[in-house]
Order: C-alpha cells, then structure tokens, then sequence
C-alpha cells in the first residue's frame, strides 16, 4: 500500500541532537508532528520509525530514536506529504530543513505549542 503518513513523537525532555547533515538542533520538550511518504509501502515505512535499532538513513531517524512515544497516522492511496507539511507551517513551529531535502517545503517536522505531558492543541 502506498499513502502518506503522520508521525507524532512525543519528547518529555529538551534535547540536542546531531542529525547528519542539519547538524546539532535542540528540540524543545513536547510533541512533534513528522509528514512522509511511502510510496512503495507505507506501512513498512511506518513500521521502520518504531524500530530503535536502525541505520541513520533520513533526519526523521535521528528523531524517532530518541522519541518517548510515537503514533502514526496513515493516509492511504494519497500523495499529499508536501501539501499538508506546507498547511502546518502556517499553524505550527517548523524545524527548518527537516525531512524536505527533495522538495521546496520549509520543513516536513512542525513543534506543537507543548501544555502538559499528555496533551497539546494546534492554535487557530
């Protein structure tokens, strides 16, 4: 099955990390909301983020490694990764150059507003 997919990932604290070519970013506390792709097989693609033990291969890896939870959010049959990355940016905090190194988007990872650890709300 191929589709789209949203990822969110959960830090319960602040941390600096080093993703290949971005170099070290600090990720605030709270959730995060991840849009890709698999155009092969989504549900592989998905399955691959839970692993722990992986090869760095994309910026989301170096994330989700570290992530204290993690859901994912199918879209089936749908290509609409760049179109729903470009709608969040205008709601949420964009990590620039995250996930987007083969399109034009600001970024495919967006910050949510953080309110406790079990919640979080996109403004409107």
């Amino acid at each position: 099955m191929r589709g789209t997919y949203l990822l969110l990932l959960r830090l319960n604290e602040s941390v600096e990390i080093e993703v290949g070519r971005l170099g070290r970013i600090e990720f605030k506390r709270g959730w995060y909301v991840y849009v890709g792709s698999g155009m092969t097989n989504v549900i592989k693609r998905v399955a691959r983020h839970f692993r722990r033990r992986k090869t760095m291969r994309w910026h989301i890896d170096y994330l989700s490694v570290r992530a204290d939870e993690l859901i994912a959010f199918l879209i089936p049959n749908e290509r609409k990764e760049c179109e729903i990355a470009k709608s969040l940016a205008k709601k949420l905090e964009p990590i620039k150059g995250f996930g987007c190194s083969d399109c034009n988007c600001i970024s495919h990872l967006f910050h949510v507003p953080y309110h406790d650890k079990t919640t979080f709300a996109i403004p409107s």
